[in-house]
């Protein structure tokens, strides 16, 4: 892959050098034939002798110029060097609980210095990274729409009178909007490799929960992963369907089998058929630290107001409330916090418009986060519920220390209450794709962000299915985040603590978390 690269950066270069030349012999043609028209003072002349011998015909529009002149780079320059054949990754699927994600990580974790590029990626982190990287590009798109900021210093130094500079930086502007059509290569291009940096090099992606939950997610994973895999990235994915079994409602087929096609054509796919869930099971033989208080009651909140004091004490510094940066340039208020602690209620977290992208920033800024008054989840409150899974899920994935107070134990958290049952599966679907449709309308016609956090076209989530299977995955977690073995591995794995094993200031462990 590093002599690839090396082939790919010389080529590329050459690309751009030998297009600038053409372009500067079109516009050095159009000059020379304006100064004609000019000393003629012959406008019938000079329009005849335009449209007799411009090189690039005006009148056949500037896709066919566009593409007169890619040719003649293919033809000059070569085609874009062919991918060295890489090892096949592993497509990993089963029941919740099995170990899919751990053995991904235990792999992503020996390549820490092995391969040059690698990220490890939760199926919410990445649509959100997607989203945002194209909104980026959109943006830059529509700020660049004025003439002037189209017209770039080199093209401003032409020697070519004006008419003949707005003429190159049109023909810039659409090459720009050609490659625009093309965003989601482009989107995976930057992805894994730091543009600013050396990006020869292997690269490995690990994809942790591979979801095609939305038209949005189908048309991105398969622009995204078609991409990486066609250009040499090495993909190891978990999920709980096979390959096949992705896309039951039928959405996007065409991209989707895209999509299928290159998974089967560069994973190997395995099936871990363990009906164990080993999250529990390691609960059953180990002595947990109680994290998790119920029912509401007098008894279970003050057990874990004691909790929250002890923590705060330990820590030594002043509770207070802070705002934190989330993706997208937003800001999330954290009404109580102290040294990597955060406090909140569940109605705060999940009763209010936000996502992944506000939970991912909790995850990321808190090593152990405190949630009260947790309530029975039920079709009254679905969207809460869905929120709440969401937040555990990103908690886990940063492998944060969680402490609850809940009106149940975490078996009975998702049975429904006398109101209802959380599982309506026809309520589920409908209302998925009607609310589904009407985001990804706005998501089309605006290229936007959410105002709540996550992107619009996430916040329409799951099929009734999913959602079963996402409600045994956040019991599962629950579970296995009041073990010794999760909350040993807090100090090892939070980013709060990774500074340790950087060289830089140290955070202190033991007088923050309790034991």
């Amino acid at each position: 892959m590093e002599e690839y690269h090396v082939k790919l950066s010389k080529w590329e270069e050459d690309r751009e050098n030998e297009r600038r030349r053409l372009l500067m012999k079109e516009a050095e043609s159009k000059q020379n034939r304006n100064d004609s028209t000019d000393k003629s003072h012959n406008r019938f002349l000079g329009k005849w002798l335009d449209r007799k011998k411009v090189n690039v015909d005006p009148g056949v529009g500037k896709w066919v110029s566009y593409l007169n002149r890619e040719r003649k780079l293919d033809s000059v320059v070569g085609k874009r060097p062919e991918v060295p054949p890489a090892p096949k990754g592993l497509y990993i699927y089963g029941n919740v609980g099995s170990g899919k994600t751990m053995l991904m990580d235990m792999f992503y974790s020996a390549t820490k210095g092995i391969v040059t590029h690698r990220r490890r990626f939760h199926f919410h982190e990445a649509m959100l990274e997607i989203n945002e990287r194209m909104h980026k590009v959109w943006k830059n798109q529509v700020q660049d729409k004025s003439l002037q900021s189209s017209i770039a210093n080199w093209i401003m130094n032409l020697p070519f009178d004006t008419k003949v500079k707005e003429w190159v930086a049109a023909e810039e502007s659409y090459k720009e909007e050609m490659q625009m059509k093309n965003i989601l290569p482009a989107v995976a291009d930057k992805f894994l490799v730091d543009q600013r940096g050396d990006r020869r090099g292997a690269s490995i992606l690990c994809f942790d929960e591979i979801q095609t939950v939305d038209v949005f997610a189908i048309v991105a994973l398969s622009g995204i992963i078609s991409r990486l895999l066609s250009t040499g990235t090495v993909l190891v994915a978990t999920s709980n369907r096979a390959p096949s079994d992705l896309n039951q409602d039928g959405m996007q087929w065409e991209f989707f089998l895209k999509l299928l096609a290159k998974l089967e054509d560069h994973c190997e796919t395995l099936l871990i058929g363990s009906e164990t869930d080993y999250r529990r099971l390691l609960s059953q033989r180990s002595v947990n630290r109680v994290t998790y208080f119920y029912p509401l009651n007098s008894i279970a909140t003050k057990k874990y107001e004691d909790i929250w004091d002890e923590t705060i004490q330990n820590s030594g510094e002043q509770v207070r409330s802070e705002t934190i940066s989330v993706m997208f340039g937003r800001t999330l208020e954290v009404p109580e916090s102290c040294n990597g602690v955060a406090k909140f209620s569940f109605e705060y977290l999940c009763g209010r418009p936000v996502g992944a992208a506000d939970y991912i920033a909790v995850a990321k800024h808190y090593h152990t986060v405190f949630i009260s008054d947790i309530p029975m989840m039920s079709m009254q409150i679905r969207d809460k519920a869905r929120r709440f899974i969401i937040l555990i899920d990103e908690l886990y994935n940063h492998h944060c220390s969680l402490y609850c107070s809940a009106a149940a134990s975490i078996d009975e958290l998702f049975q429904g209450t006398k109101e209802g049952t959380l599982f309506d599966l026809e309520s589920f679907q409908f209302e998925t794709e009607t609310e589904g449709s009407k985001l990804r309308r706005d998501v089309l016609a605006e290229g936007n962000i959410g105002s709540g956090g996550a992107p619009t076209a996430i916040i329409s989530m799951l099929s009734g299915k999913e959602e079963m299977f996402a409600f045994r995955r956040a019991v599962s977690r629950l579970i296995e985040m009041q073990t010794p073995f999760y909350q040993e591995g807090v100090r090892l794995h939070h980013p709060f603590f990774q500074a340790d094993s950087k060289g830089l200031d140290s955070h202190d462990m033991t007088n923050v978390l309790p034991v």
